[in-house]
């Protein structure tokens, strides 16, 4: 029976992507080999988590009864069990989200599911690792891409990629200051760049700024 390495199982508040607001249960899988600097769980990246079948991980998620469920980490799909999840929760539930880092393929990925693509930016220091091969299939699946922001290097480098890759009619593209970055410099940016861009504040940081780890 398929399993994977869970770090959590909890509900809260979608805090990014276009769902941001609604009430989501979150399924936050165990280990991330990717390395970005400003990682914001680096408690589950380097966590081995606990082994759960997928009924199991079906079984609590169900228990919230909530429609919006979303798969992240760590890094999603360095666990090649995930796609079983993604499909098995694609007939449980209303609306399926992954967060991906872009430095894995996403073309295996249920085509119900909404991918969330965070590509990553210069100062994360893995800007390196993003599959260009992702591109065209977050183009055709009209999935969100998202740009963590630590200073105008990293904006420009969003823009150009959005510009590059065509993204900006076709995809939500998703401007998310880092953690203690101005965001209303990152709203000047946007505003003066022209481009159908959309800014992302973190709503669980807004809400919760003192708490560490999931909410």
């Amino acid at each position: 029976m398929s399993a994977l390495r869970v770090y959590s199982i909890f509900r809260s508040l979608q805090g990014e992507s276009t769902r941001a607001g609604l009430p989501c249960v979150f399924v936050r899988l165990a280990g991330c080999t990717v390395g970005c600097l400003f990682c914001d769980t680096r408690d589950a990246a380097v966590s081995s988590g606990r082994v759960m079948t997928i009924d199991e991980i079906l079984q609590q998620v169900s228990a919230f009864g909530c429609p919006l469920v979303e798969v992240t980490g760590g890094e999603p799909l360095e666990q090649p069990s995930v796609h079983a999840l993604l499909s098995t929760l694609c007939d449980t539930s209303g609306d399926v989200l992954l967060e991906t880092s872009g430095a894995y393929p996403i073309d295996e990925v249920d085509a119900r599911v909404r991918v969330v693509m965070d590509v990553k930016t210069p100062s994360s220091g893995v800007a390196h690792r993003f599959l260009d091969r992702n591109i065209d299939e977050i183009r055709r699946r009209r999935g969100e891409v998202k740009f963590v922001i630590s200073d105008q290097a990293d904006f420009d480098f969003a823009v150009e990629r959005a510009v590059q890759w065509n993204l900006v009619e076709s995809n939500p593209v998703l401007i998310s200051p880092a953690a203690g970055f101005d965001a209303a410099v990152v709203a000047r940016w946007i505003l003066d760049s022209g481009l159908h861009l959309r800014l992302q504040l973190q709503l669980h940081r807004v809400l919760w700024p003192d708490v560490q780890g999931d909410i």
